[in-house]
């Protein structure tokens, strides 16, 4: 019971201390997973970051390891623990591609007019996940569950730019193949001339179609990059030759690498700035 005199307010107010210091001690612990995750892993250096005496961050860093949140490597250092890459697999798990990336191609498709596409890799074709159709009226084949081959679509070609560049030639015979059993499907290029445009492709960061796929159909595409830092999808926007001119397409270029930057980093990827474009 509070004493005669006693002011009610410090009887409420006493519960909250061990509720902030809770707070504070969560935080600090957050920020320490921060630094060895960016490479920070030894007592020293983690407790300059965190401004807290090596005591402390000594026995903050045996609990999360005890817990399995960091693991440790003797002479080595702190990394972070399987419990943390469990957690993170899940949290992947929980943000589904077509829902993180449909707001940014709702938005690409009313800037530009155009239809857009998403799509991933399925073995040597790309299968269209999703797709907003244009505002011009324009009626192309591309639907959701298609698959079209990689070496000759916008979205596609795309996708490529995460692959190794030894399976360029090999997904080109692949869709020389299909293009050889449908005659009225358009011609690629040569190999030489193909492989020179998707080695530029990489360089600047978006591909085009230009009619490789369906006569009349102009495409510019790009990677979407997840935490790894590997192509996991592409979106394209598509449009009618009238619509499609050579400048459009160099304009449109850096637009459609810019939704699909931003889509990445809803998948938590970080641009390396000191990489040349995403290679």
């Amino acid at each position: 019971m509070a004493g005669i005199g006693a002011n009610p307010l410090d009887a409420q107010a006493s519960p909250e201390k061990p509720q902030a210091s809770g707070t504070q001690t969560l935080m600090r612990g957050l920020a320490l997973l921060e630094c060895v995750a960016a490479g920070i892993g030894d007592v020293k250096g983690i407790a300059a970051r965190l401004g807290t005496p090596r005591s402390t961050t000594h026995r903050m860093l045996n609990s999360l390891t005890q817990d399995g949140y960091l693991h440790h490597v003797p002479y080595k250092g702190y990394l972070l623990g399987p419990k943390l890459i469990a957690l993170g697999m899940r949290a992947l798990e929980q943000r589904p591609l077509v829902a993180i990336a449909r707001p940014h191609i709702e938005e690409l498709a009313r800037q530009t007019g155009d239809t857009v596409h998403l799509g991933v890799v399925e073995g040597a074709e790309v299968f269209y996940l999703d797709k907003i159709p244009n505002t011009r009226g324009l009626e192309m084949r591309s639907r959701i569950g298609l698959r079209m081959p990689l070496a000759s679509t916008g979205l596609g070609k795309a996708l490529l730019l995460g692959l190794p560049r030894e399976r360029w030639s090999e997904l080109y015979e692949h869709a020389l193949r299909l293009t050889a059993a449908a005659p009225e499907r358009p011609p690629l290029a040569p190999w030489p001339e193909f492989e020179s445009r998707l080695a530029a492709y990489v360089d600047r960061g978006w591909s085009f179609d230009l009619e490789e796929n369906e006569i009349g159909i102009r495409c510019v595409g790009a990677p979407i990059r997840d935490v790894r830092n590997q192509v996991v999808a592409a979106i394209s926007v598509a449009s009618a030759v009238p619509y499609m001119p050579d400048e459009r397409m160099e304009e449109l270029g850096p637009i459609v690498r810019a939704v699909a930057d931003a889509i990445s980093k809803d998948l938590g990827w970080k641009r390396d700035e000191r990489a040349s474009g995403h290679r």
